[in-house]
């Protein structure tokens, strides 16, 4: 079974063409599916809140978004959507290289603008809202790219989606600020937690010992529980049984596979013990997932 099928933790799917790596896809939350996992991908991401409110997950931490916001996640920047209450979110994924913006031949773009912004030198709000300065331009932007795409790609449009790109890119460079600090520990540990997650989206459909994941961090067990429940605020079990179950609920409504062959997908060997997780997590049984 091909884990690529659904986004997971460090998601390594190709959004977009090689000659052109630039895409666009609409996405409802939560008809499609109920949460993003936390993940993190190498393309830059921008999510265009369309209608709607929810969730958006930033470097571990949640945040509410509703209709007409932006949310810019740089490459390497944990993030996740999860639904909120009762209510629906549709949204807009936004995903391309940056280095379909930057120069075999150094032009001083890189340098100035790109590398800033990649290694978090460079300070903004990542979810920018309708009363946030140049929000209207950035949007503009978003919404000239939206259009364009709309037509069936005329001819030439990768060249006014670079134009578009490079406009928005220089709205989000004048709301910038420069940081001067070094930067501080916590981007330490969201460092060794990636690390974690990453190993869990490797190894999740098999048993994993406290001891074996502690040693991804090279922390002792107990310092290892005491860590991550501080990171995460939440245990690491729940938070495996949590993956588990996700990954569980989209090859639900993605394949035909029979429960009992999801279950054990997933790590769990034990029918009725997964089953209780199950309901627990989305209120029924997964038969009742599937058929809703």
């Amino acid at each position: 079974m091909n884990n690529n099928q659904y986004e997971n933790f460090q998601e390594t799917k190709k959004h977009s063409e090689t000659i052109f790596p630039f895409n666009t896809y609409l996405c409802s939350i939560p008809l499609d599916f109920t949460e993003i996992p936390i993940h993190w991908h190498n393309e830059m991401e921008i999510i265009y809140i369309k209608k709607g409110r929810g969730n958006i997950t930033l470097d571990f931490e949640s945040h509410y978004v509703e209709a007409g916001d932006i949310v810019v996640v740089i490459p390497g920047q944990t993030h996740g959507i999860s639904q909120l209450n009762n209510y629906s979110m549709e949204y807009e994924n936004i995903i391309f290289e940056l280095d379909m913006f930057i120069a075999k031949h150094a032009d001083g773009l890189e340098l100035k603008y790109f590398n800033p912004l990649l290694s978090g030198d460079l300070i903004f709000n990542h979810i920018i809202t309708r009363d946030d300065n140049g929000y209207s331009h950035l949007a503009n932007c978003l919404n000239r790219a939206d259009a364009l795409c709309s037509m069936d790609f005329p001819k030439g449009y990768e060249l006014a989606i670079k134009g578009y790109m490079y406009e928005f890119f220089y709205y989000l460079n004048n709301i910038c600020e420069s940081r001067s600090l070094i930067k501080a520990e916590p981007s330490k540990n969201i460092d060794k937690i990636k690390d974690v997650i990453k190993y869990i989206e490797t190894n999740y459909q098999r048993a994993i010992t406290i001891d074996e994941i502690a040693g991804v961090c090279n922390f002792s067990s107990s310092h290892f529980m005491k860590y991550f429940k501080k990171v995460m605020n939440t245990s690491f079990i729940d938070y495996l049984n949590e993956y588990r179950l996700s990954v569980a609920s989209r090859l639900l409504l993605t394949t035909s596979d029979n429960i009992l062959e999801i279950a054990a997908e997933c790590g769990y060997d034990n029918l009725s013990y997964f089953n209780r997780l199950f309901k627990k997590k989305f209120g029924v049984t997964p038969s009742a997932y599937r058929n809703k």
